[in-house]
């Protein structure tokens, strides 16, 4: 997001000042802002005042604001710098496309932007090469994104593709009003079908690329409910009221039921040992010979456009190797129907 205080070193900014006249005298401030730069919608406007990019003198202000005569009013546009990420022709599973927004369903394996160690191959170098421009608030190597997925986790992701759309994303996200529900094969029986892990999380000490559960942390909060239980795993539904980095990754490894396959947060052979019997290890050495990464997927996603003010709500499936798994549990005859 545009950073009320400390704006992206990378940005420059485009800079109109505007003295307010007696016919205006009172008016919402991003009603006359509206009216004086009709370019720009009064959504993109009022994210502008929100994060202390309009002044009036040398004062933030709120979108509330009613303007006074003689007021000096100062507004910055921030302008994307100009990308030096490369575009590369990645095939990409769209599952909506408009002018204002794209919605991904990205793969596993798929890195949503560069980043230290890697360059290319990312999800924004092929959308730079399928869009054409991306708008860069956000910074140089991440235009366009206001959410992120693991690499290693699937699903549903929505882009930006102009400022406004970003501004208006961000707002979304950062309010808690975009949804988004993730499906996941967990390790061992579930006490409850239904459950919250609430807890605070911060970097690992032990390794700064991994988080764990801290006292220190930032709060992070996961809803889960069982979809369909099997002998010794389980599929839920997750619903996340907070965005950490790994989050649910770390919430169900805290808690002893880590993501079947994640091979950084204990999801592999650690928990083979744990299973009694001797065929149902013979058999989660087969499952985890099928899938290399956590069985995680966003299969939900749900915003309000930008533009249009529509709500909108998408789905995806599993990809195959998550899928597979799933197949191969079911043959195995381990399922349990929740409702009996």
């Amino acid at each position: 997001m545009i950073s009320p205080n400390k704006p992206n070193k990378m940005q420059s900014r485009n800079r109109i000042k505007i003295i307010v006249d007696s016919a205006a005298d009172e008016l919402r401030i991003d009603i006359f802002l509206h009216r004086k730069l009709p370019q720009y919608s009064r959504s993109f406007l009022q994210n502008l005042v929100r994060h202390n990019f309009v002044r009036v003198g040398n004062r933030a202000i709120k979108p509330s604001y009613k303007i006074l005569t003689g007021d000096n009013v100062t507004v910055e546009i921030p302008v994307a710098p100009e990308s030096r990420l490369e575009p590369q022709d990645i095939p990409l599973d769209i599952v909506f496309e408009d002018e204002e927004i794209v919605v991904i369903n990205k793969a596993p394996g798929m890195v949503v932007h560069p980043g230290a160690g890697v360059k290319g191959g990312t999800l924004v170098n092929a959308l730079l090469f399928h869009c054409g421009n991306l708008p860069g608030l956000s910074g140089g190597v991440r235009p366009g994104i206001v959410h992120r997925l693991d690499k290693n986790t699937s699903g549903l992701l929505v882009v930006a593709k102009t400022d406004s759309a970003y501004l208006g994303l961000s707002r979304q996200f950062s309010g808690k009003t975009a949804f988004r529900e993730y499906q996941a094969l967990v390790w061992h029986r579930l006490d409850a079908n239904e459950g919250t892990i609430e807890t605070r999380v911060n970097r690992s000490k032990h390794d700064r690329t991994l988080f764990a559960v801290s006292d220190s942390g930032k709060l992070a909060i996961t809803y889960y409910q069982i979809e369909q239980a099997f002998g010794f795993l389980n599929l839920l539904r997750i619903r996340l009221a907070t965005g950490r980095t790994h989050q649910i990754r770390i919430h169900f490894n805290h808690i002893h039921h880590p993501v079947f396959g994640d091979p950084e947060y204990h999801g592999r052979q650690k928990q083979v040992g744990q299973l009694q019997k001797a065929e149902d290890q013979q058999f989660a050495r087969k499952l985890l010979g099928m899938i290399s990464r956590q069985a995680l997927h966003a299969f939900r996603l749900g915003i309000v456009h930008p533009k249009s003010g529509q709500k909108m709500e998408f789905t995806a499936p599993p990809p195959a190797d998550f899928q597979d798994v799933l197949e191969a549990v079911r043959r195995y005859g381990l399922s349990i129907n929740n409702s009996d």
